[in-house]
């Protein structure tokens, strides 16, 4: 398996797509940039369509909650790096969103303070301070914070290396972005949840008391909330990761024409590996 996946790697910079947020520049560490409005439009667009098919058709959402055009639009499209694997003719089949918080974020600011634990009477206040507890622990080592979601992958996709490749491409961005700590909403139908296990995902905890899978309602499916560390993923896949970190450097990166430069944001790239 691991083999079959060093393959699919080698095809990383021909497929995968990153979509740069709309008002932030990009890392020096990326060679293929193109700052061009209307193909970022484009793919956008095309992801928002292959989002919402999906998740109309896995009964997640209702037909009338997309655009008249079929899309799927979220509030931070704008604002999140978008993976996308997209084939020659750069129809996109496969995509995720990253948030990069950066540093010292709050509850507030997290998507997390949509998630329907956060009303119940017996989970919401140690969802709450599992969260804290996560963001103090980013705070102290130096590290960004950030969120994962938009996971959709077509359906004759499935049960290849794709999902796999794709949150590897994930764990890779979070070290080019100089190391993050994170979470993510992951549906438990199709394996979401058990592919970023495997990789080093894990439940949160707050004084030996595990998160429990919810059933989230907006999405009508099951949902683990998980953690993850970008300096620490199973040790089984550190090599893959890192593999597709460095070929991040050559994929297409496609920028807003407004963003602007914020290249200082990020730490240099060339101290990255040697701090995980």
């Amino acid at each position: 398996m691991i083999r079959l996946i060093e393959r699919c790697l080698d095809s990383l910079d021909s497929e995968l797509v990153l979509l740069a947020p709309r008002q932030a520049g990009v890392p020096g560490v990326f060679e293929n940039v193109a700052e061009d409005t209307d193909r970022h439009q484009h793919f956008l667009s095309e992801m928002q369509r292959l989002r919402g098919s999906i998740y109309v058709h896995e009964g997640n959402i209702k037909r009338e909650q997309l655009t008249a055009d079929g899309r799927h639009e979220m509030t931070e499209d704008s604002r999140c790096w978008h993976l996308l694997m997209a084939d020659h003719g750069e129809r996109v089949r496969s995509c995720a969103m990253y948030i990069d918080y950066g540093s010292n974020p709050s509850f507030d600011d997290l998507r997390a303070r949509h998630c329907p634990l956060v009303k119940s009477p017996e989970w919401g206040g140690l969802l709450r301070r599992a969260v804290d507890l996560e963001l103090a622990r980013a705070e102290r080592s130096g590290l960004r914070f950030a969120e994962l979601g938009g996971w959709a992958i077509e359906k004759r996709r499935r049960g290849t290396p794709e999902g796999l490749m794709m949150a590897l491409a994930t764990y890779g961005l979070s070290r080019v972005v100089g190391g993050s700590l994170g979470m993510t909403t992951a549906n438990v139908a199709h394996s979401c949840s058990a592919i970023l296990r495997r990789l080093g995902g894990s439940f949160f905890e707050v004084d030996g008391t595990q998160i429990p899978t919810y059933f989230d309602h907006r999405y009508n499916t099951e949902i683990d909330l998980l953690r993850f560390d970008s300096r620490r993923p199973n040790p089984k896949f550190e090599a893959l990761i890192e593999n597709a970190r460095r070929r991040l450097g050559n994929v297409l990166v496609v920028a807003h024409s407004a963003a602007e430069a914020a290249v200082d944001l990020y730490r240099p790239a060339q101290a990255i590996h040697a701090t995980f």
